[in-house]
């Protein structure tokens, strides 16, 4: 008898451990995004997002926070296993990468200034001021050119303190992620200047070693907006931010 509920415990619990293989996977994503999409402790929009879509396929994510132009280095090179939130077309420049088609968020590429009264007309009307701009930002990069300088630096504090400290005119940025770090920063004059140099949807990228996740991340993705997934964490994560859309 003894030895019958010692097999059928054995049996059990091989049972449990062979049932779900999936679950104990994990995959590294990192990001150089700032809240409200991705915070020090991996609540913000985008991580939570991913969190739930790797959930539902039955794997784990760990995010790893890292400078932007690393980030992409590392998804890249295959040291991570894929990078969020990014603007189409990358894949052009780190070949390794794959795009997921499914947005995670949407960035407002945003002039800030001092000077409420300057003019931005588009990526031109840049040209004549001294600028500051996130390193591996690549549409800044690409689009912010012969202007007055232009100065390149790690991280949103460094780049918001060019403008506290008046070393640029004008720095580029998110304009969502910009209202916080300003919030943080306690930097109440400086100013959104309107409107936006552009607005982009924002994609997770795959290192081709996974390329058989790309279509199933889509579909989840697809599935979490279809279910009000997408709508009730943006929410919840700018309620418990303070912050307002």
């Amino acid at each position: 008898m003894r030895l019958k509920r010692t097999m059928f415990i054995i049996v059990v619990l091989c049972s449990l451990l062979f049932a779900v293989p999936a679950l104990s996977q994990t995959i590294v994503f990192n990001t150089a995004n700032d809240p409200p999409n991705s915070t020090y402790d991996h609540n913000g929009i985008c991580d939570r997002i991913m969190t739930e879509a790797f959930r539902r396929l039955g794997m784990k994510l760990e995010i790893v926070d890292l400078p932007s132009e690393r980030a992409l280095i590392n998804a890249n090179e295959g040291i991570n296993d894929g990078n969020f939130a990014r603007v189409e077309g990358l894949d052009k420049l780190y070949p390794n990468l794959i795009r997921v088609s499914e947005a995670i968020t949407t960035f407002e590429f945003t002039a800030f200034s001092k000077k409420a009264s300057l003019k931005t007309a588009g990526w031109d009307g840049l040209k004549p001021y001294n600028v500051g701009i996130i390193t591996g930002w690549k549409i800044l990069e690409n689009n912010i050119l012969g202007v007055k300088s232009l100065t390149k630096v790690r991280d949103e504090k460094l780049l918001f303190n060019l403008l506290i400290n008046d070393k640029a005119d004008i720095v580029v940025y998110d304009r969502m992620q910009g209202k916080f770090a300003l919030k943080e920063l306690g930097a109440r004059d400086i100013k959104v200047l309107q409107p936006s140099l552009a607005v982009k949807g924002m994609y997770p990228y795959l290192h081709k070693r996974h390329a058989d996740l790309v279509p199933k991340l889509e579909q989840t993705l697809r599935a979490m907006k279809k279910d009000g997934t997408f709508k009730k964490i943006v929410g919840e994560t700018l309620r418990n931010l303070s912050i307002k859309e």
